[in-house]
């Protein structure tokens, strides 16, 4: 894959959370940008819908779309992307411990690329050591992820922190997705 700037990283693993990963994507490519599905491995995952239903106390799970990696965590070189998503569903509770993810998610934060998370995507750069300091939204239930390491709780549908962009939940695409691509458009030099 030639390098490029208008290259965008997705993070994805099994069990993704389908809304989460599908909306910003679409986005990218909406606004001119080539969004790469990054996994623990160069495959195809199953993503999920996931939500707490009426009547449930906890998040229940349904079969979504699958979504192929274009590429491997091992192999990519953040030189070659503008930014980065995080995506949530239970995905990031399980590939947060890929020492490539961690390796990737912190040259991000060092070069201070645009970056964006949503709901359990905080588990991510969380794990990494990232967000300390960092004001940030998260789904509720993950708030104790965030703090545990430093990171500071705000529940709006978007949080922009310098170079970082969050929402609670995929009900806050609409909100948190255009303040992120608008930081990629700057970092790309459009406008």
């Amino acid at each position: 894959m030639p390098p490029s700037p208008e290259r965008v990283l997705i993070v994805v693993g099994d069990a993704s959370e389908t809304v989460d990963t599908l909306y910003p994507f679409y986005r990218l490519q909406e606004a001119g940008f080539v969004p790469v599905v990054a996994g623990p491995e160069q495959r195809t995952f199953q993503m999920v819908m996931h939500e707490v239903r009426p009547g449930w106390t906890i998040t229940k799970e349904w079969e979504g779309y699958q979504i192929t990696a274009d590429i491997a965590f091992a192999d990519v070189d953040t030189d070659d992307y503008l930014g980065i998503f995080f995506s949530g569903g239970r995905a990031p509770e399980y590939i947060r411990y890929d020492h490539d993810l961690v390796r990737i998610t912190r040259q991000f934060f060092a070069a201070g690329k645009p970056i964006a998370s949503v709901c359990h995507g905080i588990e991510i750069p969380a794990y990494a050591d990232c967000v300390r300091g960092r004001r940030m939204a998260t789904v509720a239930k993950c708030r104790f992820d965030l703090e545990v390491v430093g990171g500071i709780y705000v529940d709006e549908p978007c949080v922009i922190d310098g170079n970082l962009v969050s929402g609670r939940t995929y009900r806050d695409n609409g909100h948190f997705i255009g303040p992120w691509i608008r930081l990629l458009e700057a970092s790309a030099g459009r406008g």
